[in-house]
């Protein structure tokens, strides 16, 4: 019997899907009810402009600030009239901050610690995702070493800093060794259980479609653990920071953590109280720098989960 001409052709059935787009099968991109959302899942990326998503990032979390503008307020006011050695009034507090710390020389202390921690902090994300992702690849030596990391894991890195400045001495390399040798465990553990929490249908499915191994890394792997790699990298980056300052309180002659032991072995308690509230800023603005990342990174990830908790 002759097919009509206006009936729906079969699909040719020697044909071999793209390898580089995944079927609509993927729960990721089924949940996807619109054009520019399954073309989000399937790329990894939400419509819009990468600047314009960092920017709503930023702005979410902005609204945050007004407690942190509460308690500024409030400490202004009760401290106004304070006559403590210890608690000096935030107006004198907000004085020798700007003639330390803006008008001053302790800009360089700032530069210091920050140019310490991202240096140690991009050494720590890119080897602990590079040795979770080669733990997970080779199984066996993943499973051969896993006690022993686990073993080092669980000793406190401010324990080895005596035994690190014995042997590295007192300098940037020592500092950038302390935070990597912290800020790596996070990064690499959440990168292995993301990977090993894959679907194995999902890697089958790429070897029976001839996925090379870049394209099976970029369309599935990396989706697939990105949101515990970046849980991972934001763990790290606290602390790195904490060991930033561990580092420079223990064993430094300059940055922030050197600045507040400094003034306080002087009883300079004002000048103490501004490098505690430099470093608090500090740390909140890389938090909400990684938070607003996060959101471009996983902005694929993000839509999909409300699609399906709106569905």
């Amino acid at each position: 019997m002759t097919p009509s001409p206006d009936a729906p052709s079969r699909p040719e059935t020697g044909r071999t899907a793209s390898a580089d787009v995944p079927s609509v099968a993927d729960p990721i991109v089924a949940a996807a009810t619109t054009p520019s959302q399954q073309f989000a899942a399937r790329s990894g990326r939400a419509p819009g402009g990468g600047a314009g998503r960092l920017l709503r990032g930023l702005w979410s979390n902005l609204w945050r600030l007004w407690f942190f503008v509460t308690v500024l307020v409030l400490w202004w006011v009760l401290s106004a009239d304070s006559t403590s050695t210890f608690f000096p009034p935030l107006r004198d507090i907000a004085q020798s901050l700007y003639d330390t710390w803006i008008a001053g020389e302790a800009r360089s202390d700032l530069w210091s610690s920050l140019r310490h921690f991202a240096v140690g902090y991009t050494i720590a994300g890119v080897l602990g995702v590079a040795v979770g992702a080669l733990l997970w690849k080779f199984q066996r030596i993943g499973h051969a070493v896993s006690p022993v990391l686990y073993f080092i894991y669980v000793i406190p890195t401010a324990a080895l800093l005596p035994a690190i400045v014995a042997i590295m001495g007192i300098g940037s390399s020592m500092k950038i060794t302390i935070i990597v040798l912290a800020a790596i465990w996070p990064t690499m553990l959440n990168t292995l259980d993301g990977m090993r929490g894959i679907e194995p249908l999902r890697l089958d499915t790429a070897r029976v479609l001839h996925m090379s191994p870049l394209a099976t890394v970029r369309s599935i792997v990396l989706p697939g653990a990105m949101p515990q790699i970046m849980a991972g990298l934001r763990h790290s980056l606290q602390i790195g920071v904490i060991m930033m300052v561990v580092s420079e309180l223990i064993a430094s002659r300059e940055g922030i953590g050197f600045f507040i032991l400094e003034a306080q072995q002087r009883f300079a308690i004002t000048e103490m109280w501004t490098g505690i509230i430099v470093l608090a800023v500090v740390g909140s603005i890389l938090t909400f720098l990684f938070i607003a990342v996060e959101r471009v990174v996983l902005a694929w990830y993000i839509g999909a989960r409300a699609v399906e908790q709106k569905g």
